[in-house]
């Protein structure tokens, strides 16, 4: 479901955000789809349960994934993307450094914009638009 890097210089939880949403674009979770609990997912993935539970504070209140009580925790089925003016200025900063490694690296602009491409394809996602609602209900198992 979600794979870690534990060396990775970005934290465990933030990987858990990243993958979840990943698993999203790529279909592979659909709207009203059940996560695993906070445990189970932690010992999937063999990581402490806080660090889950945080993850997942982060998901909810992104409204990527809700929590109904006593029953779970679920792929928001009412997710809409919008922007936030703080996580649009982390955006741009990570993408501009991503930019100044690739000019020093010998990468040009239209290697930058194909790379780009290939991870919109590989996550289906078309023009921003994300293509989920097209897959609701034809889930690959």
């Amino acid at each position: 479901m979600i794979t870690i890097d534990a060396r990775s210089s970005s934290p465990i939880y933030e990987q858990i955000v990243q993958g979840m949403k990943e698993n999203i674009l790529k279909g592979i979770l659909l709207p009203g789809d059940k996560l695993p609990s906070v445990r189970e997912l932690a010992s999937m993935i063999m990581t402490n349960p806080n660090t889950v539970s945080k993850a997942y504070g982060e998901l909810e209140r992104q409204k990527v994934i809700e929590t109904i009580r006593g029953k779970g925790t679920f792929v928001s089925q009412s997710y809409r993307p919008r922007i936030e003016e703080d996580r649009m200025n982390k955006l741009k900063e990570d993408l501009k450094k991503i930019i100044l490694e690739a000019y020093y690296m010998g990468v040009d602009k239209e290697k930058i914009v194909e790379i780009m491409d290939e991870f919109y394809t590989e996550l289906n996602v078309d023009k921003g638009k994300n293509v989920n609602a097209e897959l609701q209900g034809n889930k690959e198992v």
